[in-house]
């Protein structure tokens, strides 16, 4: 099977007692002189659905790079850590193999190099059966799509549902999944809803990178992030509420409007 058996009750245990998995601390970074994150701190609880929310430039994604350690994102102040353990100095690679990934906003291309090797790389040389499964749960169809290769042939859709279908062969701990409802159709925002569902499910620690109050609604909590700073937190609906009615006579320039408010 593709996914482990984490049983109901050990998942409901892990939510009463909100078991923190990463822990971010002060944490502030500076790009070519601008500071773009300002002292930072909260936990992201094993087993729950975040969403980090806010206008565009608010500094969503700038977040998620750092928590990745992307290369021109690791020079921050402050500290992450993992399992109480500080990752702060680790790499991309380091922090992959402890469980962490990250969805980009516009998934990568890979010229000649096939869909299910693209896979059985992500996820450690998964068998066919378990990325037939992961295919199947994000609605790409493996007889039409095992052959094909990650390139210009995909459309934005397909390659996310890719990236998708990798992260669940993957097991990750923790995936950071920046915009991902970014140029897609309605069908395939369901398929990552639904897909988001099973990772939930499964124990995986998801983090949803957005300015879209549909996304937002699919998260437990949520975070308010504008300017660098965290504006406020708590349960997804009462962020909704917040983004929608507080956020409007923001100075911002990117602050929603009450013609984008649902």
């Amino acid at each position: 099977m593709l996914y482990r058996d984490a049983g109901r009750d050990a998942m409901m245990i892990h939510r009463t007692e909100r078991m923190s998995l990463l822990d971010v601390d002060n944490l502030s970074l500076s790009l070519d002189g601008s500071a773009i994150l300002n002292g930072l701190s909260f936990d992201l609880w094993e087993g729950y659905v975040h969403a980090i929310v806010g206008p565009n430039g608010a500094g969503k994604s700038t977040l998620a790079f750092a928590l990745m350690g992307l290369d021109g994102y690791r020079h921050i102040d402050g500290d992450i850590r993992l399992d109480g353990e500080s990752i702060r100095g680790l790499s991309v690679d380091e922090r992959a193999r402890r469980g962490m990934t990250l969805g980009w906003q516009e998934p990568a291309r890979f010229e000649g190099l096939p869909l299910r090797r693209f896979i059985a790389c992500g996820a450690d040389g998964a068998d066919d059966e378990t990325i037939t499964e992961a295919m199947q749960q994000v609605g790409l169809d493996p007889a039409r799509y095992l052959g094909r290769a990650v390139d210009t042939t995909l459309s934005g859709g397909e390659r996310k549902k890719v990236e998708l279908a990798s992260i669940l062969a993957m097991r990750p701990r923790l995936v950071l999944l920046d915009e991902p409802d970014s140029g897609i159709d309605v069908d395939s925002l369901h398929r990552i809803h639904d897909a988001i569902g099973l990772l939930r499910d499964a124990g995986t620690t998801v983090v949803l990178i957005t300015h879209s109050m549909e996304v937002l609604g699919w998260a437990q909590h949520a975070f308010l992030i504008c300017c660098g700073n965290i504006v406020d937190k708590g349960p997804s609906d009462e962020i909704v509420r917040y983004f929608r009615n507080k956020c409007i006579p923001c100075d911002h320039k990117n602050a929603p409007t009450l013609a984008e408010m649902p």
